[in-house]
């Protein structure tokens, strides 16, 4: 069994969008630490994904994890979740971080972990016919999800190609 981790961003954007559930299609277990939940239960986050929280599916496994940021220098500068998820992949040795953050990637890519976000999740999806991507990414859009248009565009035109061929 592959060992995957969440943040806090991937979980979010695809429970707004109503994607939640390919995550359980294509993982077969996602552990979230503790410190994520919290993020995603905020009063601040959306009502739609704090009640996904409050019942959250059999494959979303809540770990508690011990964050200090004294522990790693490295990741002093992530947020509470960015370091937990990444600390907690470091314990399992993981195979996948999910995790939008540029920072948080970039310092979890630097600690060896494969990474990939709400549009690499989307994508892969895609590439296993769950979903159309021309429509997640409509509905990513009107989020307020932060996207580089390039990526998103450079996607759309690989799938686009793939059904004409």
């Amino acid at each position: 069994m592959r060992i995957v981790i969440a943040d806090t961003g991937p979980i979010h954007y695809l429970v707004l969008i109503g994607h939640e559930d390919i995550l359980g299609q294509l993982f077969e277990k996602i552990l979230l630490p503790s410190v994520v939940r919290a993020e995603l239960t905020h009063l601040a986050t959306p009502p739609s994904v704090r009640r996904w929280m409050d019942d959250p599916p059999a494959w979303l496994e809540i770990v508690p994890v011990a964050v200090s940021a004294a522990g790693d220098p490295s990741l002093q500068s992530l947020d509470d979740g960015e370091r937990a998820a990444i600390v907690l992949a470091t314990s399992l040795r993981a195979d996948l971080i999910l995790m939008d953050d540029r920072e948080g990637a970039s310092a979890a890519r630097q600690k060896g972990f494969a990474v990939t976000g709400t549009i690499g999740i989307l994508d892969l999806a895609a590439r296993r016919g769950m979903l159309r991507l021309s429509e997640a990414f409509a509905l990513l859009k009107n989020t307020n999800f932060r996207y580089p248009q390039e990526i998103m565009d450079a996607l759309l035109a690989q799938h686009e190609k793939k059904v004409d061929e």
